[in-house]
């Protein structure tokens, strides 16, 4: 059976961060170079995007860029452009912002965190995600998984998903929410209009979609690991080797 054409042929991939809570390691290399289950942060993401057949990787630099562009000079599936914030660290929203009006994203296009981790469920969720998309009714379409499938993640939940599929944010007043977002997303160029300059949250530009109906939510089908720290790495190797041994 043939799949529907992916949305977009490009991803901003997030390689930015200074990764501060994954102390000592990030010491002296960036959190995306990390090594987790033999392979590294960065290259569980980009094998993702190369199985759901995205072309091109645009991959976002600031602390200790060079190591990232030495490593992955050599990655051709998919190819690797750079966006270049050695000056400045724009965070996630200004990081997309300077991709964009560079002319490298086109629209829409895939965002991705490069320390993100996780299974798939009965296909690649890249796929599920592009399936989904529509852009009529979406400035962004998140992917989100409930807690019970967040291993190592303490926090009290971002959203609730609403029956049609938009999203709204955990109130105030709450003390949980029950899905989580887990750093994948695609973005339209409608969701970056009127940014602001330097550096921001993509949480501002969520926050106007939300309030015009607009911020959609997936549910991913598998596990995700929450690699915030130095300690959540051993429990995170136990059970993707479960996982491995369980195929």
């Amino acid at each position: 059976m043939s799949r529907a054409p992916l949305v977009s042929d490009t991803a901003m991939v997030m390689a930015a961060g200074l990764g501060k809570r994954m102390l000592p390691l990030t010491a002296t290399t960036p959190k995306p170079l990390i090594e987790v289950a033999g392979k590294k942060l960065i290259d569980h993401m980009i094998d993702h995007l190369a199985d759901a057949g995205i072309a091109r990787a645009v991959v976002n630099v600031h602390y200790l860029p060079e190591q990232i562009e030495a490593y992955l000079a050599g990655r051709t599936d998919p190819s690797v452009a750079f966006s270049d914030e050695r000056d400045e660290l724009l965070e996630t929203g200004g990081g997309m912002v300077k991709a964009w009006r560079a002319g490298l994203l086109p629209d829409p296009f895939f965002c991705v965190n490069s320390d993100n981790i996780w299974i798939d469920g009965p296909r690649n969720t890249l796929l599920d995600l592009s399936d989904a998309w529509d852009p009529a009714r979406m400035d962004a379409l998140l992917l989100l998984v409930p807690k019970e499938r967040a291993h190592q993640h303490h926090g009290k939940g971002d959203f609730h998903l609403e029956s049609d599929g938009r999203l709204r944010r955990r109130g105030k007043d709450e003390d949980s929410a029950p899905y989580i977002f887990i750093g994948a997303q695609i973005a339209a160029h409608r969701l970056l209009r009127d940014a602001p300059d330097g550096p921001f949250s993509t949480n501002l530009l969520w926050d106007r979609a939300i309030a015009e109906g607009r911020l959609f939510g997936v549910v991913h089908a598998g596990e995700w690991f929450d690699l915030g720290t130095p300690q959540a790495i051993a429990p995170a190797e136990a059970r993707l080797a479960a996982l491995a041994g369980d195929a």
